[in-house]
């Protein structure tokens, strides 16, 4: 498969600008220049009901985030979302067309977290909010409008990796029993050892030299980054099989793909009820780019008829 001539454009767009590269500025100068791609990447997004800022209590101190509501109608599915961005880059604003979407499409209440970022908060401090706001919204479900029960986490690169990461500590704890998890071409392993790291480590977009980078700011020096509290792929069976509903989704010319399959393969050893998409022509970062590929609007679209079947599951 071909990359998507769409995406080759973007790319081609991208060099001819001169923009430089994330891992060439400073985490502060990056995330400045993320979120002008963003805006200019994210289209038309769908309307919701409601958006409003809120927020929630985290571990050290209160979290931003950002509540959209589909419409008045009670008793409704909660997706907890965490933006993508190598744990360094990357805010509410960066991924609203990605909420927007998955709210409208999905009818689902989504609620984006600004969870603290490298290298400012270094590993786990996102891993730590991301904890605490899934709990908060199941404790305060019935009064968002949402149904408890029916509690999911979602996320997209980074994002996916902590949404992965929450669902296995409610496995291991216990509670709460998430509803369903959303991994949108998730980070699933650290050593960035399978073959497609190799393969699509250049020129697409999430290169070698930028994960370096990502992971230079995010794990402290001391860190082990092969627990599965930073490494889901490394998660022991007894967590894994007590996962719920999961879509994952992975892109072509992205280097995450084969441990996205390989996460997908190991929930269905387990007996997860899982469903995989892949996207062959697309580049990972796709999904908040509507404005640009005609793919990410079907991807989008695919991840709320994804939501509906797992909240219903």
């Amino acid at each position: 498969m071909s990359l998507d001539p769409q995406a080759q454009a973007l790319l081609d767009r991208i060099e001819e600008s001169g923009a430089p590269a994330f891992h060439t500025v400073s985490p502060v100068e990056a995330r400045k220049l993320y979120d002008q791609a963003s805006e200019l990447a994210k289209g038309n997004p769908p309307q919701p009901a409601e958006v409003k800022n809120i927020a929630i209590p985290g571990p050290e101190t209160e979290l931003a985030a950002r509540l959209y509501r589909p419409n008045d109608v009670a008793d409704l599915p909660i997706l907890v979302y965490f933006h993508g961005g190598g744990f360094t880059i990357g805010s509410l604003d960066s991924h609203d067309v990605v909420c927007r979407t998955l709210c409208v499409e999905a009818e689902t209440i989504v609620i984006s977290v600004d969870y603290r970022l490298a290298p400012e908060h270094k590993y786990p401090a996102a891993v730590e909010d991301a904890w605490a706001a899934t709990l908060w919204a199941v404790e305060n479900a019935e009064l968002l409008g949402g149904d408890p029960t029916q509690v999911g986490v979602g996320g997209d690169s980074a994002g996916g990796t902590l949404a992965a990461v929450v669902g296995l500590k409610s496995v291991e704890a216990g509670s709460p029993q998430l509803a369903f998890q959303l991994l949108i071409y998730p980070g699933m392993d650290m050593s960035c050892s399978f073959p497609s790291h190799q393969t699509f480590g250049q020129g697409y977009r999430l290169t070698t030299d930028l994960i370096n980078w990502f992971y230079k700011h995010y794990f402290p020096l001391d860190a082990d980054f092969m627990q599965w509290q930073a490494t889901p792929l490394a998660a022991p069976k007894e967590l894994i099989k007590g996962l719920p509903a999961s879509f994952i989704l992975s892109a072509g010319f992205d280097p995450l793909q084969d441990e996205n399959k390989g996460y997908t393969i190991k929930l269905m050893q387990e007996e997860v009820a899982v469903q995989f998409k892949h996207y062959p022509g697309m580049i990972h970062g796709f999904i908040t780019m509507p404005g640009f590929l005609d793919e990410a609007k079907v991807a989008l679209s695919k991840c709320a008829e994804m939501m509906r079947w797992g909240y219903k599951f």
